[in-house]
């Protein structure tokens, strides 16, 4: 099957014969595809992006090397960058995201939530003293002040009550309000449930690294609970982030801090 895009000739090689199909979960900035039919693989699936819309799968594929044998992730099959765009084929993990209806029934939720915890509770238990990935509070605020610059922020895609909101105004009130002391942990980046697989309810694995990295552990607390809240509404969602919050091992979670990494996230 001709492949949905082109492709450099050597990954083109490579995908000769496999089934394409778009991947339309998750608010990544590059296009990613199932791969299907690869010889030896199975499935995978093929990111692609241009580093300059905000997104770097060099990154992505660092901190996927390094994690290897540390956690269950992808494993990077092949990278390449051509023409200022960056290809990266990585394994699929197998099972189903967090998000998936199955897992937001009634009966299978706290199980699901349950899983979440403890997969949250295994990533910021990695020891950091060799980890080669900063995402210190400055280093996050320098990153969402060059995004503002460059533009690559919308307001279209902040939540309701933030819409009207200039980008600006929220990095000033970030930057205002920042917190004094940081928790350091190893942290996904972007901990929510599309990015959480499980199979036969239990947890399978982790995709979605471009934003991992040494951080606050909030900066993923924050951004769980938010997806709980988001994806099973208000009255559930928030009956489940306490759920969370307690599986994890939080008797008094930081309110303050899950606000401010939420709104950090929006210049992201």
């Amino acid at each position: 099957m001709k492949p949905p895009i082109p492709l450099p000739a050597s990954l083109s090689r490579l995908l000769a014969g496999a089934r394409f199909a778009k991947d339309t979960i998750g608010c990544s900035t590059s296009a990613v595809f199932k791969v299907c039919g690869l010889p030896e693989v199975g499935d995978a699936y093929l990111k692609v992006v241009e580093p300059v819309a905000g997104e770097d799968l060099l990154r992505e594929k660092a901190v996927l090397d390094w994690l290897q044998g540390r956690l269950p992730v992808p494993r990077v099959l092949y990278f390449i960058e051509q023409f200022e765009i960056q290809y990266l084929l990585i394994s699929a993990i197998p099972g189903l995201g967090a998000e998936n209806e199955y897992f937001l029934s009634t009966d299978n939720t706290p199980g699901m939530v349950r899983e979440l915890a403890r997969g949250l509770r295994q990533i910021h238990s990695l020891d950091i003293g060799d980890c080669p990935f900063p995402r210190h509070l400055d280093t996050m605020l320098a990153e969402a002040g060059r995004r503002v610059e460059l533009g690559l922020v919308s307001p279209y895609d902040f939540q309701p009550k933030n819409t009207s909101r200039a980008p600006e105004d929220i990095l000033q009130e970030l930057m205002d309000k920042c917190p004094k002391d940081e928790d350091l942990v190893f942290t996904h980046g972007d901990y929510c449930l599309p990015n959480i697989i499980l199979q036969d309810r239990q947890l399978s694995g982790f995709i979605d690294w471009g934003r991992a990295g040494v951080a606050d552990r909030y900066a993923d607390i924050a951004l769980a609970v938010r997806s709980l809240r988001y994806n099973l509404g208000d009255r559930r969602g928030v009956d489940l982030a306490r759920l969370f919050l307690e599986e994890y091992g939080l008797e008094q979670a930081d309110e303050e801090k899950i606000a401010y990494f939420i709104l950090l996230d929006e210049l992201f």
